[in-house]
């Protein structure tokens, strides 16, 4: 284990969940949960510890509206979302406490009750160290990226459905996650002759590896996909090179193309 990014002058930010609290009730931990963030773009899974199921798994963009204030504004967008929230923008803050921990309170759906209602929450999160990756101590590469859909609707008059498989990828030094999850974008013509399109969710199935000093091993594998994610034991030809280090340029995994989001070498 190494330093935080923040002692290191990262732009990333790699973290795991001490506690939930739905306000009023005390609070509680029941999952295994990591974040990673790169530039503005993050992969959050989050295991339930007795299930060994998804509790959640989401990725997307984390816009931060104030980084020079406290408590700090931050708006979190979802593009795949294992409770179908795709496209919702979750508004949150967070507030630093004594011993070095944020606090995030705000307002989400509370999927273990009926109905789901919006009910307001506390959860503590604290930075963890970078794990050390293959490329050794002190240094390493993270990154973000999305799967490339295309052009799904190529005439200006074309409506839905179109099914898209959706992955997201990203690492940082020596974690990495993937996502994979089918969606239904829906397009049609509002009655004000706009379009719109919706989407929603079937079922994620992700990973996550880890670098045990040798070799990347699994430490969890989950969904009817898991097994064919993009892989860290199989590796990218042609990681951290070229393209790799150009937001929006396109890299080929496996035969597919992806988009990169995020990129740092430190």
């Amino acid at each position: 284990m190494t330093a935080t990014g923040a002692q290191m002058g990262s732009t990333c930010s790699f973290s795991t969940r001490i506690s939930l609290r739905w306000v009023p009730e005390p609070p509680e931990e029941t999952t295994d949960t990591i974040v990673l963030s790169v530039g503005e773009w993050f992969l959050d899974l989050r295991m339930d510890k007795k299930s060994g199921a998804i509790d959640w798994a989401m990725a997307g963009t984390r816009i931060v509206d104030n980084p020079n204030e406290t408590p700090v504004r931050v708006r979190f967008t979802r593009e795949l979302d294992s409770f179908n929230e795709i496209g919702m923008v979750d508004p949150a803050t967070f507030s630093p406490l004594p011993n070095g921990d944020d606090l995030e309170t705000g307002e989400m759906p509370r999927t273990d009750r009926p109905g789901a209602p919006m009910t307001a929450f506390e959860e503590v999160w604290r930075e963890l160290p970078f794990r050390q990756g293959p490329e050794g101590d002190q240094r390493g590469l993270s990154w973000v990226l999305e799967s490339d859909d295309g052009d799904l609707f190529p005439s200006e008059s074309q409506e839905g459905p179109v099914v898209v498989t959706k992955v997201f990828v990203g690492r940082i030094w020596g974690t990495y996650l993937g996502f994979q999850q089918a969606q239904i974008h829906s397009r049609v013509k509002e009655s004000d002759g706009q379009w719109s399109v919706t989407r929603t969710g079937g079922e994620v199935s992700a990973r996550r590896e880890e670098w045990s000093g040798s070799a990347w091993e699994k430490k969890y594998v989950v969904g009817p996909e898991g097994d064919n994610l993009p892989s860290m034991q199989i590796g990218f030809e042609g990681e951290g090179e070229g393209s790799w280090r150009v937001p929006g340029e396109r890299v080929t995994l496996h035969g597919r193309s992806f988009i990169v989001r995020a990129f740092e070498d430190l």
